[in-house]
């Protein structure tokens, strides 16, 4: 386990929650916008391997179980998030992302070599699952941004490739590439973004995969309503996070935010 940091928002919260779960902010896990262009033609390869596989597909080798709910996850060594449970990595920097105004904490991006996946769970119905809502929601307003979206058939189901308009320095837009992943579970959705390089390393990749399949889901027994954020608080000492950093990242580290809803 590497560095962990923490990281303020000064958005406005969203109407029904801090986060709702297909308004998604991005990090890029340290590239910067000029690389966009490199990753968004990676991207297309690495979906492209994905579509390969299908929902009715066994399970592959690499992936765990998971994302478990918490009454069925195995024994493991995991940092307590509060609605998130994080397995520990070597090399992984977790940077938890906080509302400046409300000191909530609305996220968590687990960095890995130069790749960001994003982890929020969301409350979600007994009766029927969030993520083709969500993804529909997420496709339109990335298209209305004047970006591209996609579905493809990946290791966790249907997930949404996108491409959304970036302004650079120099005045030219670029393109930055993300993969969405939503997984239903039991009363509810978790939802991971995954940027950066990984997208155009399979390797890489894979590793990101497993770590979803290993997450762990901590529900509770309160009420909530659907698409509500579950609440999650910082992680206490322990022996992994050997330094701790506050206040914002580098907002050059930061990648595309999808602030409207369709």
């Amino acid at each position: 386990m590497g560095l962990f940091s923490r990281r303020k928002r000064q958005e406005p919260e969203e109407v029904g929650g801090p986060r709702s779960p297909d308004v998604a902010e991005l990090d890029d896990g340290g590239a910067g916008t000029d690389e966009a262009g490199e990753e968004s033609a990676a991207v297309e390869t690495a979906a492209e391997e994905a579509s390969d596989s299908t929902e009715d597909a066994p399970r592959p080798d690499h992936l765990e179980d998971g994302p478990y709910d918490e009454a069925d996850a195995p024994e493991e060594d995991r940092i307590d998030l509060g609605g998130l449970l994080v397995p520990t990595v070597d090399g992984m920097e977790l940077r938890m992302e906080v509302d400046q105004r409300t000191s909530a904490v609305t996220g968590a991006n687990l960095v890995i070599e130069g790749s960001s996946l994003q982890v929020q769970a969301f409350a979600a119905p007994k009766s029927r699952g969030l993520w083709e809502d969500v993804r529909t929601s997420l496709r339109d307003s990335v298209v209305k941004q004047g970006g591209t979206a996609e579905t493809r058939p990946g290791v966790f189901g249907t997930e949404l490739i996108t491409r959304l308009p970036v302004k650079r320095a120099d005045g030219r837009t670029s393109y930055r590439p993300a993969r969405f992943l939503g997984i239903d579970g039991r009363r509810w959705f978790l939802r991971a973004i995954l940027t950066g390089k990984a997208l155009g390393d399979p390797e890489q990749s894979r590793r990101f995969e497993t770590l979803v399949s290993r997450l762990v889901v901590v529900r509770g027994t309160e009420a909530m309503a659907p698409q509500e954020l579950i609440p999650m608080h910082l992680p206490g000492e322990r022996p992994g996070l050997s330094q701790i950093r506050s206040g914002p990242l580098d907002p050059l580290a930061r990648g595309p935010e999808i602030t409207e809803i369709g």
